[in-house]
């Protein structure tokens, strides 16, 4: 049993006993359902939204017009890889990234005769760094707009800084790593046709809403429910086989909300008293920098959900609580279990028959987190 499975098995037993024993008093059981349901249902209706999209041939058709629009040059088409990864981390999340773009730049490569490694861990580092623009980019970026009542332009004039270092220095770093190999031309694949022009129209029109849609101000989980429902009747019209259950993404939001119940029952517990002297206090860069590290060390340690909530109580007010998304956001590119993006990336890659060795993955990002982490925690520090 691997890490993930294991995780999944043992997890949702564990907050099944917090409730039954009275680990996590009723009370707090109620509010902390209400906090997250919204988030829940927004990943729920994402996951399903972007799935049939996928389905539509909507999302290889725009990998298909970034490889033609490279012209043959293999650095241009990993300059469009980097802004495919960033957009789709901005406005879908990192785990849409993880899951949609993984495969689909993989087969790009093969076909066009690259490697794919240079482009697969594009993909992750981005799928991480880029997470932290808008409230939708990641379930943490939720739980802070969240509490502090933000609109999404109030969160990322929060962040705007911090998430531009977690583009532009992973991709420096990209640059360097694999300079040989984006170097040098390729043959563009022929195009494919689209198997219902019909259903991959419909698709770009619901596209072309919903993102304006995600950064207006209207609730996220109301925008995306309401995609995916279009969807769901235009795919049950022209395409019926694209509905299965197995688009529900059951099994990541049992894994979230194990972990919601674990630490807020870890809280009630006392996990405070353990957590804030590590957290530290103060909005100077030096006690900043201090969070943002310790929460890029939960991250990679136990996954960047549950660092984010065991130190949410410690980070009480906006600068600090952006310090931390700085740290579980970008922070989590050494470990394969940093992030549940990473996860399902590997899986991603091991099913498309791609290896990876996680040794030099972690020393690479570990490097990564070395620059990006004081980089943003400057940048947000100069930007109050």
């Amino acid at each position: 049993m691997n890490l993930r499975s294991a995780s999944r098995a043992i997890l949702p037993v564990l907050a099944a006993l917090c409730i039954g024993t009275g680990a996590l008093p009723g009370p707090d059981l109620a509010e902390l359902w209400g906090r997250i349901w919204p988030i829940l249902l927004f990943v729920a209706a994402m996951t399903v939204a972007t799935d049939l999209l996928f389905a539509a041939g909507v999302f290889e058709k725009i990998i298909a017009a970034s490889a033609r629009a490279a012209g043959g040059r293999t650095l241009v088409l990993w300059l469009v890889t980097v802004l495919l990864a960033v957009a789709c981390t901005v406005f879908f999340s990192l785990d849409t990234t993880a899951v949609l773009l993984t495969p689909l730049v993989v087969l790009l490569a093969r076909r066009a005769g690259l490697p794919p490694l240079p482009f697969a861990v594009t993909i992750v580092w981005l799928a991480n760094t880029a997470s932290l623009l808008l409230p939708v980019s990641n379930l943490t970026n939720l739980l802070v707009q969240e509490g502090l009542q933000l609109s999404p332009a109030q969160f990322a004039g929060l962040v705007a800084g911090p998430a531009l270092v977690g583009v532009v220095v992973p991709c420096a770093v990209l640059l360097l790593i694999f300079r040989r190999q984006l170097a040098g031309r390729f043959s563009p694949a022929p195009p494919r046709p689209a198997e219902d022009r019909v259903l991959l129209y419909c698709g770009y029109a619901v596209l072309a809403l919903l993102l304006p849609a995600l950064v207006s101000g209207l609730p996220v989980a109301l925008s995306a429910t309401l995609a995916a429902v279009v969807l769901a009747v235009l795919c049950a019209v022209r395409r019926p086989g694209a509905l299965t259950v197995k688009m529900l993404p059951v099994a990541p939001l049992v894994l979230a909300l194990s972990l919601f119940v674990l630490v807020t029952a870890a809280h009630a517990q006392g996990l405070d008293a353990f957590v804030a002297p590590m957290a530290g206090t103060g909005e100077g860069f030096p006690d900043l920098l201090r969070l943002a590290a310790v929460g890029a060390a939960g991250a990679n340690a136990v996954n960047n959900l549950p660092a984010y909530l065991a130190l949410e109580p410690s980070a009480a007010s906006p600068l600090r609580l952006a310090a931390l998304l700085v740290g579980v956001n970008l922070g989590p590119l050494v470990t394969p279990w940093g992030s549940l993006a990473t996860l399902l990336w590997a899986e991603r890659l091991r099913s498309l028959g791609l290896s990876i060795r996680w040794v030099p993955f972690g020393l690479a990002g570990l490097l990564v987190t070395a620059l990006t982490l004081p980089s943003a925690v400057v940048v947000l520090s100069w930007g109050r």
